[in-house]
């Protein structure tokens, strides 16, 4: 897949009010994620795409996270072909991580990004 066109954004231009998607699976969520970030994982994506649809904010952005960028920005390209305004997170997970952002684990203690 080619991703050149990709609207693509850094860490460190997001903001508390930003809407993040997580598709991370499973496990990777459990042992650390942005609070607040809505958790669907990539293989279970399309099944759920409706509590993406009740959450998403009406007319913005949906920023994208996985580990470092390659899950994420095939949701957001799909999230596009939807007519959805998703944006992929450049690094992920990891790049959220490294700059300093909270990581939180399932039960809301501070977490690792794996």
């Amino acid at each position: 897949m080619h991703f050149g066109s990709l609207p693509t954004v850094k860490v460190d231009a997001l903001t508390s009010e930003d809407f993040l998607l997580d598709v991370r699976e499973d496990d990777e969520w459990e042992a650390g994620h942005a609070e607040g970030a809505l958790h669907i994982p990539m293989s279970e994506f399309v099944a759920r795409y409706g509590e993406l649809a009740e959450r998403a904010p009406d007319g913005g952005k949906v920023y994208v996270l996985c580990r470092v960028g390659g899950r994420s920005a095939q949701v957001a390209q799909y999230l596009i072909q939807q007519g959805i305004d998703a944006v992929n997170v450049d690094g992920g997970m990891q790049a959220w991580e490294a700059a300093g952002r909270p990581v939180k684990d399932s039960k809301g203690e501070p977490g690792t990004v794996v």
